[in-house]
């Protein structure tokens, strides 16, 4: 079936677009950095930092969706009425990467008015500043009815350190539909390794990770980054107590890695909801844990003090 029918389902159409949409923001990202014009601005904090590539992925992503769907709710971490301008780019519709996915059959009839997108064009972007080039993605996370149910994480950097391999990997998971573009590893099972914020520590985060009793600790940047190190059996849980990050970070993520069988809720246990009108930051932190049977044991141990740091 073609995806580019209106037979095609929505969803479907609207994942295999995202993977060409974001190899697209990949290639911005990458030649934004080869002519060394970064253009950083700050934006709340020292930390959180903007780049010529983000606002220059953050168009293409925007104004390639909005083109093809008109009627989506987009929501981009640059700005809150992002632009739906072209980019100079153009998404080739009847040429959308080859997706093996299965629509879940309660989402055949989804509608764009139903959809919210989140992206984040560059997500580990004070990485990028400082050449962790490895903790850079792109996110482009689907929501409807406040789950996410699918996701694009792409890596821009994905092999740099292989001179003449092939750079850059796009992964897409949709829950209950399929994952494509790695085969997931299982974390060790003689030891606990935890991944956490590199840049956002605190008393509560750190009693989070205590609380978990961790074998090792990769503190690295960019959500879409640390669940990666989940889906490659590198890590065991992403603990992360701390209204460090946004929706526009973990709905990718959350969306790949329930599709390959691990959970995200917010450190409480509780949903992370994706509605169009929620609060964009994810105040009560992220919890997330490769195998989705060590979700329950690694949240109850998180210390009641830390749950209650945590305000909604």
């Amino acid at each position: 079936m073609s995806l580019t029918t209106q037979a095609a389902p929505l969803l479907n159409r609207l994942i295999a677009s995202s993977v060409a949409i974001a190899n697209q923001a990949g290639k911005i990202i990458r030649d934004v950095m080869k002519k060394g014009e970064l253009g950083i601005v700050e934006k709340e904090h020292a930390n959180d930092l903007q780049t010529e590539a983000d606002r220059a992925a953050q168009q293409c992503i925007i104004g390639s969706l909005a083109k093809q769907f008109p009627k989506i709710k987009i929501i981009g971490e640059e700005e809150d009425e992002p632009e739906r301008e072209s980019c100079g780019w153009t998404l080739d519709v009847n040429n959308l990467p080859s997706v093996a996915m299965s629509c879940p059959p309660h989402l055949l009839a989804l509608k764009e008015e139903e959809v919210v997108v989140w992206v984040d064009p560059l997500d580990g972007t004070s990485e990028y500043t400082q050449g962790l080039l490895d903790h850079v993605t792109v996110l482009i996370g689907i929501a409807t009815g406040g789950k996410a149910i699918g996701g694009i994480i792409h890596q821009p950097y994905y092999n740099y350190k292989n001179p003449g391999g092939e750079l850059g990997r796009t992964i897409w998971g949709v829950v209950d539909g399929g994952l494509g573009g790695l085969v997931v590893a299982k974390p060790p099972k003689e030891k606990m390794i935890v991944t956490t914020t590199r840049s956002h520590s605190s008393s509560t985060v750190n009693d989070a990770i205590a609380a978990v009793k961790p074998d090792e600790v990769l503190r690295v940047g960019g959500a879409g980054h640390k669940v990666m190190l989940l889906l490659e059996g590198l890590a065991h849980a992403y603990v992360f107590a701390s209204p460090g990050c946004k929706k526009w970070d973990t709905c990718a993520p959350q969306a790949v890695l329930e599709a390959a069988g691990g959970i995200m809720t917010d450190i409480k246990g509780e949903q992370i909801p994706y509605h169009a009108n929620v609060p964009h930051r994810n105040s009560t932190g992220v919890l997330a844990t490769a195998i989705a049977d060590e979700h329950s044991k690694i949240s109850q141990m998180i210390p009641q003090h830390v749950k209650d740091n945590l305000k909604a």
